[in-house]
C-alpha cells in the first residue's frame, strides 16, 4: 500500500551523528569542485568562455534547477501546490533537462528517502555505513553520488502510483531522453546563432549543457549529503536533516533541509524571514498569476509544536 510522503515518521535518532573528520572531508569534497569551476571560468575568460557562455550557464542553471526544486520536488513529489496542465508540463520538461532521471523514478526515490530517512532503506543517507576508513569513505561517496551506481531502484508502483496514473506525467517521464537531448541542444543552438561559428556551438554545449548539468547535479547531491551532516536542527525530526544556509542559496531554498523534513508537504522551506527560498518565491509568483493554487503551508501552531528543545 502506498504510504503518503506527508505523514511524519517516528521521532527518534536512527544513528549517532557522523564524526567531525567525516563531515570535514564531505565538506571539502563538495567545496573543491566549485572552486575548480570558478578557477576554470576565470582562466578561460576571453578564450573558451565569455558572456554568451556565462548567460547560457546561468540561465540553464536557474531554469533546470527550478524545474527540479519547484517541479520534481515540491509539485510532483510532495504536492505542495497545484497548477494547470501547461505549467505541469513545463516544470516536468525543465526538471527532466537537469538529467537527474525521469519524473517517476526521481519521485519514487525521494519519497522512499523521506519514509526511511537515515535508516537502512534510505537510498542515499551518509550515515550507517560502518566504522573505520572503509565505512567513512563508503558513506561519503554513497550519499553524494555512489548510490546512483548500485542499481537499486525505488518502485514507482509503490511510491508514486498517483503519478503513474496521470497520462501527462507518465508521458513526460517516458520521453526523458528527448528532454535531455533538447536540454543540451538548445544552448548549443543559441550559442551558434549568436556567435555564427561552430566553435560557439561547441562551447555553448559545453558550458550551457554539460557544465550546467554538472553544477545542478553537484548542488542536488549536496542536499543529500551535506544537509544530513552540516547545519542546524531547529525542528525535531526522526533523521539527521539539517539547515545549511550555503545550499539554502545555491539550492534555491532546498538547503533548509531540516525545515523540509519537519514539514515535508510545505511549499515553503525557508520558514524564517531571513531564510531565502527562491523556489517558494516562484510558487508565490505563480499563485499571484493564477498559475498555482492550493499552496500548502504549515500552521503556526504546528511549527511551534515541532521546535527542538
Amino acid at each position: 500500500m502506498f504510504l503518503t510522503p506527508f505523514v511524519d515518521a517516528i521521532e527518534n535518532e536512527p544513528a549517532p551523528r557522523a564524526s567531525f573528520l567525516f563531515r570535514l572531508v564531505n565538506l571539502l569534497a563538495v567545496v573543491v569542485p566549485f572552486i575548480g569551476l570558478v578557477a576554470a571560468i576565470v582562466l578561460l575568460w576571453g578564450v573558451g568562455f565569455g558572456w554568451v557562455h556565462m548567460w547560457m550557464l546561468v540561465a540553464g542553471y536557474f531554469l533546470t534547477g527550478l524545474g527540479v526544486t519547484v517541479g520534481y520536488h515540491r509539485l510532483f513529489t510532495h504536492k505542495s501546490f497545484r497548477t494547470n496542465r501547461v505549467m505541469t508540463a513545463v516544470l516536468g520538461v525543465l526538471g527532466s533537462m537537469a538529467v537527474e532521471g525521469p519524473i517517476l523514478a526521481w519521485v519514487a526515490t525521494h519519497r522512499q528517502h523521506h519514509q526511511h530517512s537515515d535508516r537502512d532503506d534510505d537510498p542515499h543517507s551518509p550515515h550507517g555505513h560502518g566504522e573505520g576508513l572503509r565505512g567513512f569513505f563508503h558513506g561519503l561517496l554513497h550519499a553524494h553520488f555512489g548510490w546512483l551506481f548500485l542499481g537499486r531502484k525505488s518502485d514507482p508502483a509503490r511510491y508514486a502510483p498517483d503519478l503513474q496514473a496521470d497520462p501527462l506525467v507518465r508521458g513526460i517521464s517516458r520521453l526523458f531522453v528527448l528532454w535531455v537531448v533538447l536540454g543540451l541542444a538548445v544552448p548549443a543552438g543559441i550559442a551558434w546563432v549568436v556567435t555564427g561559428a561552430w566553435t560557439g556551438a561547441v562551447l555553448g554545449l559545453l558550458w550551457g549543457g554539460l557544465v550546467r548539468v554538472f553544477l545542478v547535479h553537484h548542488v542536488t547531491w549536496s542536499i543529500n549529503s551535506v544537509c544530513h551532516l552540516w547545519g542546524s536542527r531547529p525542528y525535531r525530526t526522526h533523521d539527521h536533516s539539517r539547515n545549511n544556509p550555503i545550499f539554502g542559496l545555491l539550492g534555491f531554498g532546498e538547503g533548509w533541509h531540516n525545515n523540509h523534513h519537519a514539514f515535508p508537504a510545505s511549499a515553503r522551506h525557508g520558514l524564517a524571514w531571513w531564510q531565502f527560498d527562491l523556489s517558494y518565491l516562484v510558487i508565490r509568483s505563480l499563485a499571484l498569476l493564477r498559475l498555482a493554487r492550493d499552496v500548502r503551508l504549515p500552521r503556526s501552531e504546528h511549527i511551534a509544536s515541532k521546535r527542538a528543545a
